[in-house]
Formats: structure tokens, C-alpha cells, sequence
């Protein structure tokens, strides 16, 4: 199992990390997504993970990822 991290300064509450969740944990081959809203960081875990496809999941969910 691999593991990315993302950068999402725009989160801030329940609510942004619900959908944040929502809209990654639907990408194929995510099995664990974890929000830290303290350091605005997004971590995703499982195998043959797209990168493009799980920043394009952030951005459907309202956010945008910083490098």
C-alpha cells in the first residue's frame, strides 16, 4: 500500500472534510483517506494510486491542492 499527501489550505471545518472524503474516497484504489484540518493536509492510502485523478476529486469536492 502507497500513500500520498496533499496540501488543501481551504479546509476548515466538518463539513469540508466530509466532502473532501466523499469525492476521494470514490477515485479507484483509494482505501483510506485522512484529513488534518489543523495542517490542512490530506493523506490518501491504497494501491495504483492516480495522482491526477485524487487532485481531481479535491477540486470537484471545492478545493484546490497547493504544492
Amino acid at each position: 500500500m502507497s500513500a500520498l499527501t496533499f496540501t488543501v489550505p481551504g479546509m476548515t471545518c466538518g463539513h469540508c472534510e466530509a466532502a473532501v472524503k466523499g469525492e476521494v474516497g470514490k477515485v479507484a484504489g483509494v482505501a483510506d483517506v485522512a484529513v488534518d484540518l489543523g495542517s490542512k493536509l490530506v493523506t490518501v492510502s491504497g494501491e495504483g494510486l492516480d495522482e491526477a485523478a485524487i487532485v481531481a476529486a479535491i477540486d470537484e469536492a471545492g478545493f484546490e491542492v497547493v504544492s
